[in-house]
């Protein structure tokens, strides 16, 4: 990795060495902050005082060794949806523009106490489901390989800070993509963990029953120390799982040799054909898997259409429940992209959103069958480079399948990582899929997969800028 963008990983040995000061590290980022995002639209607001006091602080315990652990030090950003205390929470919305939370959200907190340095709140596409949009109080986030091309999304401040190295790590939400789409467009490691394995509590909501929050990062590594910080059971959110939290580290450099691997290839292929690009990435990753002494067998599920339908009637119900009443008294406050998606919502009947409950169940019991005997799954992230953003259509949602949703329907983890850049300099990705709560086996192959690459150590050119 270069010296101006280390990896959390990275940084926190140099800190805990006394070879890298928090203070001069925050100072970069918010040097880089400056000169960068004029043009990438990834923060909404920048906490420069706080941000320098907390690494002032954290200096000083690290020179007085009461370090708190590998996060203390390290600056992130949070997506705009994650409740701060005394600091604006919008959901990139005229509808929270003046909203001021009184207490923080579980994982703003969690990390607070692990010593992150928050240097802001990220851009997301309003309430994390309306954009890129151009008609709301502040731009969207630009991908730092190409300003003229889409971050995806919602998570999208996110993408374009961590890729730009204006954070090093930060927090997503996921409740069909929204970390992983972004992670797969900016050239990132990003995970939606397990159902319930991080608390939402103090998280702006989109449809309960599929949102997850989780880290995005650099590296996987990366995202296995962010995520040690934030899992395990919340009481504030009655969907959190209370389960043991592992070492999410614990086996990371054991290498592919004996995972079992299971490959979606209809996903990608048939049901949602990918470009040629990605789809040579999935496949050299493939080989580079078997080499490493993993086993590759075929797995098939029902069409990608089947769970996208049922995810999609899912998210649109619960998301107005969510906006129902905004949506009858200041419907003008919302930007046209969010109202109109949210608004499908209200012609979705109870007797729709019970059947797509129902296909859910057997989606669900069909996943885990095709997985008892595997480790991990893969399939495509995105089905291409990330377009330009103009060019995103309204309606991308319902007009094609994606590849993320089924595993928010099943609630299973899912791992976005790079598998290398197409054409036109822009990130390519693959997903990696494990069972419920082995976000462990997750990070072992996505770090396998990593260590034998290079893709790591190419930044954005905007990134490199001086």
């Amino acid at each position: 990795m270069s010296a101006d963008f280390p990896t959390i990983a990275e940084a926190s040995s140099l800190i805990a060495e006394k070879k890298l000061s928090p203070v001069e590290l925050t100072r970069a980022c918010l040097d880089r902050i400056a000169r960068l995002d004029g043009t990438l639209h990834a923060f909404l607001r920048v906490t420069e005082e706080s941000a320098m006091a907390t690494a002032r602080a954290a200096e000083a315990a690290v020179m007085k060794s009461a370090r708190k652990g590998p996060l203390h030090g390290i600056p992130i950003g949070l997506k705009d949806i994650f409740n701060t205390k005394g600091i604006a929470t919008t959901g990139h919305s005229r509808q929270l523009a003046t909203n001021v939370p009184d207490e923080d959200s579980t994982c703003t907190r969690l990390l607070a106490a692990a010593g992150t340095v928050l240097l802001g709140k990220l851009a997301t596409h309003e309430f994390a489901f309306g954009g890129p949009a151009f008609d709301l109080p502040w731009p969207p986030a630009r991908n730092p390989w190409d300003p003229d091309h889409f971050t995806g999304g919602s998570s999208s401040g996110t993408g374009a800070a961590v890729a730009a190295g204006l954070v090093l790590g930060g927090m997503g939400s996921d409740t069909g993509g929204s970390i992983r789409l972004p992670s797969a467009f900016c050239g990132l490691a990003g995970l939606k963990p397990t159902y319930g394995r991080v608390s939402r509590a103090g998280v702006l909501p989109l449809a309960f029953s599929l949102d997850h929050a989780g880290p995005m990062a650099w590296t996987v590594e990366d995202c296995a120390l962010l995520l040690q910080a934030i899992a395990g059971y919340d009481p504030k959110d009655p969907a959190s799982a209370d389960r043991p939290v592992p070492d999410f580290r614990g086996i990371i450099g054991a290498g592919a040799k004996g995972l079992r691997i299971g490959l979606i290839r209809h996903f990608h292929e048939d049901d949602h054909p990918v470009n040629a690009a990605t789809r040579g990435g999935i496949e050299a990753a493939l080989d580079l898997f078997r080499r490493e002494g993993g086993e590759i067998r075929e797995v098939r599920l029902s069409p990608l259409a089947d769970w996208r339908a049922a995810a999609t009637l899912i998210m649109l119900s619960e998301g107005f429940a969510v906006h129902e009443d905004w949506m009858r008294t200041r419907i003008k406050d919302y930007g046209e992209l969010l109202r109109d998606r949210i608004a499908l919502g209200a012609f979705i009947s109870a007797a729709d959103y019970l059947a797509a409950q129902r296909r859910r169940r057997e989606l669900c019991h069909e996943l885990a069958a095709a997985m008892k005997d595997l480790d991990i799954l893969i399939t495509a992230t995105v089905p291409a480079e990330a377009a330009r953003i103009h060019a995103v259509p309204k309606w991308a949602m319902v007009e094609q399948p994606n590849f993320t949703s089924p595993f928010n329907l099943a609630g299973f983890p899912a791992l976005s990582v790079c598998t290398g850049y197409g054409a036109g300099g822009l990130p390519l990705a693959m997903q990696l899929i494990a069972k419920p709560f082995a976000e462990p086996i997750l990070f072992r192959a996505g770090h396998a997969y990593e260590r034998a690459t290079s893709w790591r150590d190419r930044r954005p050119a905007l990134a490199s800028e001086r």
